[in-house]
């Protein structure tokens, strides 16, 4: 029990240091990630929609709650996400403008969104020019289709009749296709959106319009690559499309805002790499996420993810575990600067403190040694003696450690030692 005091009293203070630097830690650490984030995520029925789901699903299985915002599209996710309307939001490529790039961030390209302009088999058309009379879909005001049609359209040239804008977009318009009260539609989405699987699987009403001078509008247009859906990939068996079709695509990214914690970023790009970088109809397994195919500033945690992959953190512990640890170790490093020194003195303190229990007596029994043998008075020196005998009786009373009772066995030895001395200095006289 003495040992655990005297313990106590040496390393209290390394306990007290190392529990106010977890509190220090705690207080000023950076603030743990939000529970829940909002996101863009275009209309019910589109690629955005059903992407935004699948991020919505993997977020939630880290304790992340992705609350979906029903937009028009990747111009009204742009301007939900400058006005911090919601965190992080898919954004058809090319949209962005520079003031944008003061407050957002792309994690990367994620697909591309081939312009596709899907024309009824009663329709003549054979480019995107000669619809400029047909009742065409082209998307809502706040869709990325409606912003590239239009810019197509430029491109083409001639006088656009208004009925070639209509504001339908999505299943709405490829209901109307389908029906007749259409003659074209145009949508800038994923393959996998359902009306575009829809339109491709309909070639006995519909069909697509190719783009035959594709390389040449991909070089007018800094954000649209050429892009190419192969005969028969739609359906090996209907042989559709029944040949090689030359489209023109943006590619979508995934745009946070820059204030968003580093953590859910982190999240978003494990979750981006495991929904894209599955091979589509369109690009070949790897292929995406792409760090160089968007049009803002990529966000430093994605930079330094295509650099070097996932964190070591991230690797081997929980989410939540490893943006604990993230989190605390800037501050563990001068925290364990401070105790180190701390650690080292605290046992030759510890050390100290048990000998001086032992040693203090020798001051005494030097003075009850120097006064037994200094005198010729016998009633001094039986006194002496007794001192002495009262001083062993409390040495044999003092408590340490296992590991010194070395130490004090030799003192109670010397106590024994001075009392034969002083013995010595008064023999016994035998009457003759």
């Amino acid at each position: 029990m003495s040992g655990l005091r005297d313990f106590l009293k040496v390393y209290w203070p390394l306990v007290v240091v190392a529990f106010a630097g977890v509190l220090l830690a705690l207080v000023l650490m950076d603030p743990a990630p939000p529970k829940t984030i909002r996101f863009a995520a275009g209309s019910p029925g589109g690629a955005y929609h059903a992407f935004a789901e699948r991020y919505q699903r993997l977020l939630a299985e880290e304790g992340v709650e992705v609350v979906l915002v029903e937009t028009q599209g990747s111009i009204d996710n742009l301007r939900l996400l400058d006005d911090s309307e919601v965190d992080v939001g898919l954004v058809q490529g090319g949209l962005s403008t520079v003031s944008d790039e003061e407050e957002l961030r792309s994690i990367g390209g994620l697909f591309p969104e081939p312009f596709w302009v899907f024309v009824r088999n009663d329709v003549p058309a054979d480019t995107l020019g000669d619809l400029h009379d047909a009742r065409m879909a082209v998307g809502g005001a706040g869709s990325g289709t409606r912003m590239l049609a239009l810019e197509l359209e430029a491109d083409y040239g001639g006088e656009w009749d208004e009925t070639s804008r209509l504001p339908l977009s999505g299943n709405a318009a490829a209901d109307a296709l389908l029906s007749g009260s259409l003659d074209a539609a145009a949508f800038s989405a994923a393959v996998e959106a359902s009306y575009v699987d829809r339109l491709l699987n309909s070639p006995d009403v519909v069909r697509l319009l190719p783009f035959d001078r594709a390389p040449a509008l991909a070089r007018r247009h800094e954000a649209l690559s050429d892009i190419v859906l192969l005969r028969g990939v739609v359906d090996i068996g209907k042989n559709l499309p029944a040949t090689d079709i030359p489209l023109v695509a943006p590619v979508a990214q995934l745009v946070v805002r820059k204030d968003l914690h580093p953590a859910i970023e982190a999240l978003l790009i494990d979750a981006a790499t495991a929904i894209h970088s599955q091979g589509t109809l369109l690009a070949p397994a790897g292929e995406y996420p792409d760090p160089d195919l968007i049009d803002l500033p990529i966000s430093e945690q994605a930079r330094r993810y295509y650099k070097d992959g996932p964190s070591f953190l991230r690797r081997y512990f929980s989410f939540d575990v490893a943006n604990f640890l993230d989190r605390a170790w800037v501050l563990a490093i001068p925290l364990l600067t401070l105790l180190f020194p701390l650690v080292r003195v605290a046992p030759p303190i510890y050390r100290w403190r048990v000998r001086r229990k032992i040693y203090v007596w020798y001051e005494d029994l030097r003075a009850l040694e120097e006064r037994g043998r200094s005198t010729d008075n016998k009633a001094e020196r039986d006194k002496v003696q007794e001192e002495l005998e009262t001083l062993q009786a409390e040495i044999g009373a003092v408590e340490v450690p296992l590991s010194y009772t070395d130490d004090l066995y030799r003192l109670r030895s010397h106590v024994e030692f001075v009392k034969q001395l002083v013995r010595e200095r008064n023999p016994v006289k035998v009457a003759g």
